[in-house]
């Protein structure tokens, strides 16, 4: 019989490898050979870690479908001192992934949990994005919705931090197109595949990764998109129908003024006509 671990009745949030499975912790792979049960996202993609590191430890699922009947389980044998370690498909789980009624479950009870930390497509993302890092909010996925989507964007128009989402690749070309009309033809960068062997970073505004996007035939893998933060640099203090006013003295059209004073603050075409409409009422 093998002899019980010593880290009975613990939970344990487990990092796992966002693409290179090389990309573990040596306590990760400890914990994961020590606990009694693995609850997996998917069990069969976890399979694939626990083979590499040769961990032979019982697994179940634990995904958004079951997730509120499995934490009952889950905090059951916990409080009879089984030892769960919680992994998701890849990263950190709850970022973004379920695992946060287990962990509200097991704190209401009394349960110890621990997070073993690693690999992370926000984090990593961030890092190499070559956008501002002194700040950043993380948002999770965009909604589906394009209505939604633009909404969700707007709300951030005001932001002075980076902004980070995951979004899905048949989703992207259009998530862009929002991020023009919400927030401005800000900096962007698009992170895809990242730590896999067709890893990617496209560099440049909004507009000009959206098109060299749509170029493309299709659109695969994991992505985080990442948008620069609102800067002042463009913007001399002067009211925002001066700006326009300004530009179409010298000859500009009124919409184009509009998309120029736009660009140059980092808003939204939308933001500033909605703004000139309230001025003129």
């Amino acid at each position: 019989m093998r002899k019980g671990p010593t880290l009975s009745g613990t939970l344990y949030l487990v990092a796992t490898p966002i693409g290179n499975l090389e990309d573990i912790t040596f306590r990760a792979v400890r914990i994961l050979k020590e606990a009694d049960l693995i609850a997996c996202e998917d069990t069969r993609q976890t399979r694939k870690l626990l083979d590499r590191y040769g961990i032979a430890r019982p697994t179940v699922s634990y995904h958004e479908h079951n997730e509120t009947e499995r934490s009952l389980e889950l905090t059951a044998k916990l409080l009879s001192g089984t030892t769960v370690a919680l992994v998701s498909d890849a990263g950190m789980p709850l970022i973004s992934d379920p695992g946060y009624r287990l962990v509200r479950a097991a704190i209401d009870n009394g349960i110890r949990v621990e997070a073993v930390p690693g690999a992370s497509a926000m984090s990593t993302a961030l890092a190499a994005s070559g956008l501002a890092t002194d700040s950043f909010y993380f948002g999770g996925f965009l909604p589906a919705k394009a209505g939604q989507r633009l909404r969700a964007l707007e709300s951030h128009k005001d932001e002075t931090a980076t902004l980070i989402f995951y979004e899905a690749p048949h989703r992207i070309v259009d998530a862009l197109e929002a991020v023009g009309h919400a927030l401005g033809d800000r900096p962007v960068v698009v992170a895809r595949e990242l730590t896999k062997m067709h890893e990617e970073f496209l560099r440049g505004t909004a507009s000009e990764i959206r098109a060299a996007l749509a170029a493309r035939e299709s659109v695969k893998g994991e992505i985080t998109l990442l948008i620069g933060k609102r800067t002042a640099a463009a913007d001399d203090g002067t009211p925002l129908a001066e700006a326009v006013a300004a530009l179409i003295r010298e000859g500009t059209s009124r919409m184009e003024a509009i998309k120029t004073v736009a660009h140059r603050r980092g808003l939204s075409k939308r933001a500033v006509y909605a703004e000139l409409e309230k001025l003129k009422g």
